[in-house]
């Protein structure tokens, strides 16, 4: 009897601890998402993509398809998606000049099943607070445009990255910017004090001369904030698709094969970058050292990256190697001294566009094998009359980068961004007349020299929108077989967290005066219905797919300041759907972050990790392992007792004898 009781004992102690191990590997091994980020309009047959590259099945882990019609995507109203009502903060040294303000007005869903990112003529001022100088400044932008980012919502680290889209205005007319990327979410786009000396580094080895240049160092012993020790971060960047509208009069000098504008961008920016014998813009890297007849070296070859690989229509960027982020000046944003400068790379492509990318949908790729030994391809699909089929266009290997610079493949959590920016230093006049005004104002007639012709004219006369049709995200549930690291959903994942590192430092991630007036925090809770309505279609009522549709339009009754009864009509949710009007589904993660596993598990994670000295550690090992000895000899002797003892029972009764 005895007996039987200790193998139910134990029999019960290897069910708890097999039921533990179950829960473990569902929390910390699958990275792959359920279905929590999918869009139910997502067709059937497209759940399943397969690679270009490994020519396995990845599977859906996200969609948005866009086809309910009025969605809104400002601070708090969307789950996935967050609209920008801001400044484009990157008018500095090494920034870009915007010339445009951000709107989360310019952003909807149509009735075509469309995401809608309208650019348009529109003027927004500002009083903004100069931190350096101590005193206001007025401020005014004359074009409004949209952004939409899932950061901090919606974020994944590798897989393949499919959308169809249009591209905004004319090919022919030089001065819009849109774009389809990803930033590591350790970083913000547009908040340039996320991202100073963090973006676009991807780096996880110690140099001490670098240290500096990267706030989020190997050097670090103590990264702090959830960060774990001696591991390199940054705010990678991959741009699956850039746009450069105008006319060039034939290729484009230094093109090979030739390509012409319109063309797409397709680019990895990526530090520590080459920091000598750089490539010129406009000419090819120059592979090779060119020797005069008497034997001495006229041109040295040039250090860039091998084994880039183009296809078709597509050749390396020779217009832009990079940025240098140097000295800042006291005026700037952010701040840089001399020990924190750094050149950054951007390793591209030039993929050939043609007019008919600015009047129907086309599909571009992305194929991303995440960390040390991935690899980044890009493909756009090619339509040639009832022929269709993927133009594998640009492919960069991880040696390419680790054997240059000690770079690698980012590995960051990452959220997708789409916008249109107008910026003076993207397809706009690179030089003026001596009795030109530098000015950007389509309203202001001595401006019309510092625009291309026909620019201001473009928005006078039509829509100017970028139209998406769908956005899919796919990873792969085998990681033998695909190289570099397993596929992650998520923003906080155990390996690579953010979000304790945001939340310590949640100013770099918020708007500045005077927008950051009602902000608390970088983002705001997803509203649940309190959308004004008339009817219940204002409200998702009549989605035909649905029985009871997304939402009610409900009477509101309540109490004014004064007493008096008022009411209003209001958008509920249906369980399941949320949003000020109820237009979207419910999405978030399938598991648990980084901080809320560490939060429920450890009260002492945060405090820094003492380092001991080696004969300590030594002394304290051999301490453990004799405990463990001798508790092992007890454990043996005390089963040998009860052994003993119920053969001894057993004998005393007779019936068991």
């Amino acid at each position: 009897m005895l007996e039987s009781k200790t193998r139910l004992r134990y029999r019960h102690d290897w069910a708890r601890f097999l039921l533990l191990g179950l829960l473990a590997l569902v929390t910390f091994v699958s990275p792959v998402a359920f279905g929590g980020w999918i869009d139910d309009d997502t067709p059937k047959d497209k759940r399943v993509l397969r690679s270009l590259i490994d020519g396995t099945d990845y599977d859906l882990v996200m969609s948005d398809e866009f086809n309910v019609p009025g969605r809104t995507f400002a601070d708090g109203d969307d789950p996935t998606w967050t609209a920008l009502d801001k400044s484009d903060d990157d008018s500095s040294a090494a920034g870009g000049g915007s010339l445009h303000f951000y709107n989360s007005s310019m952003i909807t869903t149509n009735k075509d099943g469309y995401l809608e990112i309208r650019t348009a003529l529109g003027k927004t001022e500002w009083e903004h607070y100069d931190i350096m100088k101590k005193k206001y400044k007025h401020v005014e932008k004359y074009f409004k445009s949209g952004m939409l980012q899932s950061w901090n919502k919606f974020c994944f680290t590798g897989g393949i990255v499919e959308v169809d889209i249009i591209f905004p205005g004319a090919p022919s007319i030089g001065g819009l910017w849109p774009a389809v990327w990803m930033l590591g979410n350790i970083g913000r786009a547009t908040y340039e004090a996320s991202t100073n000396n963090i973006w676009p580094w991807s780096y996880n080895t110690c140099d001490r001369s670098l240290q500096e240049a990267q706030s989020i160092s190997a050097c670090n012993s103590q990264n702090h904030f959830g960060l774990h020790p001696h591991m390199g971060r940054g705010a990678t960047e991959i741009d699956l698709i850039e746009v450069m509208t105008g006319y060039s009069d034939g290729p484009l000098k230094g093109t090979d094969p030739p390509v012409s504008i319109p063309y797409a961008d397709l680019t990895l920016q990526v530090a520590p970058g080459v920091p000598d014998n750089r490539p010129q813009s406009g000419a090819l890297p120059r592979r090779k050292s060119s020797i005069s007849k008497d034997g001495r070296t006229e041109l040295l070859a040039q250090t860039w990256y091998e084994g880039l690989e183009v296809e078709g229509n597509t050749t390396i960027n020779p217009y832009f190697y990079g940025t240098y982020l140097g000295v800042t000046k006291p005026d700037e944003p952010v701040q840089r001294n001399k020990n924190q400068v750094f050149q950054a790379d951007a390793v591209g492509a030039m993929h050939q566009l043609v007019p008919s990318h600015f009047e129907k949908m086309h599909t571009f790729r992305v194929e991303w094998q995440p960390g040390a030994n991935g690899r980044l391809d890009w493909f756009a699909k090619t339509y040639d009359g009832s022929h269709e089929g993927w133009l594998h266009a640009f492919s960069i290997q991880d040696e390419s980068l680790s054997s240059l610079t000690g770079a690698q493949i980012p590995n960051e959590p990452s959220s997708l961004i789409m916008n249109t920016a107008i910026s003076s230093n993207w397809g706009f006049p690179y030089s003026f007349p001596d009795w030109c005004t530098k000015c950007y104002d389509c309203s202001n007639a001595t401006c019309a020299c510092s625009f291309n012709p026909g620019f201001c004219n473009m928005f006078k006369e039509s829509e100017v929108a970028m139209y998406i049709d769908h956005v899919r995200v796919y990873q792969s549930n085998n990681h033998t077989a695909h190289v570099g690291s397993p596929h992650t959903v998520g923003c906080d994942p155990l390996e690579y967290p953010t979000r304790e590192f945001i939340k310590g430092h949640e100013y770099r991630y918020m708007r500045d005066m005077p927008f950051s007036y009602d902000d608390k925090h970088p983002l705001k809770d997803i509203k649940n219905g309190g959308g004004a309505c008339v009817k219940d279609s204002d409200c998702g009522g009549d989605i035909s797919n649905k029985t009871n549709g997304y939402g009610q339009c409900l009477l509101d009754t309540y109490k004014g300041i004064f007493g008096k009864t008022n009411s209003q009509r209001q958008c509920s949710c249906n369980e399941g759907y949320t949003g000020p009007r109820c237009l979207t589904k419910a999405k978030k993660d399938d598991y648990p972050g980084a901080f809320e596993l560490h939060s429920d598990s450890a009260i002492f994670y945060d405090l820094p990790k003492p380092k001991l000295p080696i004969v300590l550690v030594t002394g304290i090992v051999t301490l453990l392992l004799g405990m463990i000895v001798v508790l092992s000899t007890h454990v043996v002797q005390k089963q040998r007792e009860i052994r003993s003892l119920t053969m001894s029972t057993t004998d005393k009764i007779p019936f068991l004898s």
